[in-house]
């Protein structure tokens, strides 16, 4: 399962960073210390209206490149299983990404990363919608779980509640600076919070931005634990609805983990962050023995958002088959099964879970864990208000051909 790689800020972001940059010519001061740099500067988006959304197509930290780096990278790390091919799907592999540009794009620049410039050869991209109707049968479930949406208290809007309420603890100091050193003009939390998301918007755009020498490292540790506060809260643990959200793609993996290799070696789903910590909730793999506090930051927290779903940010499941060294008996020679999880290029060890080489988990044990947090879960459709007529389960992921929109 991977994200999308870098963009530039969504619709709504966006707005809001322009609504700043305006606020900030129209005071019409010289701005002093910390902001001198903004009296010549220019936005970093040349064509906000297009651009907004979509990939990042310039720096080094551009998005295109980054997926396209990837695909060569997964290549290189996976280039035995390569080249396969199913009868049952004309000679190609399938892959699937929500039907979101930006998301459909990296699986693009990946694909011809991974598989070669002639990609469509090989492998076919399957656009999965982000509708409502689909009920569990999705790679985006936030979009499908109706009471998930409608609960102001305990559902998606949470995240964006606890955050305002953390942020406020570290922004006023930043205020007070700013004001210190332009009278002028007086900015809002949102604004402040704007600032340090220009930093890195503008990063991945040009490769390095100016906003970020407005703030301390501490300032910066501070924003990095507002980003984990938010998920957190919106689509983690901290909600009743991330759990049983993630268990779909989880529990439709580990089936194929299962299979073995007659289900085919590679299954590559594109998404977004707000997929990713449902998921790596379900899993249940960064417990934390208490909520996120949104009055100071929990320094020993295992719940990361920079570590685990950064933009281009991928969770890779390995079947590692084992063979047992020679002149054992065959029941003890028989091969052994296991699964590595590997977190952006580091593998994470499943608590409790990790008695296989390279800290891998057996795969029954595994398979158990899964189990075990679907029952304690719950049904997703009940879970989320939808009807019993509704899809219950993933239905696509397979090599077997059929479901979802083909895209090239």
């Amino acid at each position: 399962m991977a994200r999308h790689s870098e963009r530039y800020p969504t619709i709504k972001a966006g707005s809001r960073l322009l609504n700043l940059v305006q606020r900030i010519k129209n005071a019409n001061i010289t701005y002093q210390g910390d902001m001198k740099f903004v009296n010549s500067w220019g936005f970093f988006a040349s064509d906000p209206q297009a651009q907004f959304e979509q990939l990042t197509t310039t720096g080094p930290f551009s998005g295109t490149l980054g997926a396209f780096t990837t695909g060569v990278k997964l290549r290189t790390r996976y280039h035995h299983l390569l080249p396969f091919r199913f009868p049952r799907n004309g000679g190609k592999t399938r892959l699937w990404a929500s039907d979101c540009e930006r998301v459909i794009d990296t699986a693009r620049y990946f694909s011809a990363g991974f598989f070669g410039f002639n990609w469509n050869d090989t492998a076919t991209l399957h656009i999965i919608p982000e509708t409502a109707e689909l009920g569990a049968d999705t790679l985006t479930p936030g979009d499908t779980c109706l009471t998930y949406l409608d609960d102001k208290e305990q559902g998606h809007d949470k995240g964006a509640v606890m955050l305002a309420e953390y942020r406020a603890n570290y922004i006023r100091a930043i205020r007070v600076r700013l004001s210190r050193q332009n009278p002028g003009i007086n900015f809002t939390d949102d604004e402040i919070y704007g600032m340090q998301e220009m930093c890195g918007f503008e990063i991945t755009v040009r490769g390095s931005s100016r906003w970020c020498d407005i703030f301390t490292k501490d300032e910066f540790l501070s924003f990095e634990y507002a980003r984990d506060v938010i998920h957190y809260y919106r689509s983690g643990p901290g909600t009743l609805y991330g759990g049983i959200m993630g268990w779909l793609w989880l529990n439709a993996t580990t089936n194929l983990l299962l299979e073995g290799p007659s289900a085919g070696p590679f299954f590559f789903s594109f998404v977004h962050d707000g997929d990713i910590a449902p998921m790596l909730t379900a899993l249940n793999i960064f417990p934390d023995s208490t909520h996120l506090p949104i009055t100071h930051i929990a320094k020993n927290r295992k719940w990361r958002t920079s570590q685990v779903s950064p933009m281009g940010a991928r969770i890779i499941f390995e079947r590692l088959a084992c063979r047992k060294p020679p002149g054992l008996s065959q029941e003890e020679s028989s091969n052994e099964t296991f699964i590595r999880i590997n977190i952006n290029d580091g593998v994470v060890a499943l608590p409790e879970c990790d008695s296989g080489p390279g800290h891998s988990c057996p795969l029954s044990e595994f398979q158990a864990h899964v189990a075990a947090r679907g029952e304690e879960l719950g049904d997703f459709r009940q879970k989320c208000g939808l009807s019993d007529d509704m899809p219950d389960r993933i239905t696509f992921l397979h090599q077997r051909g059929g479901h979802g929109l083909e895209g090239s």
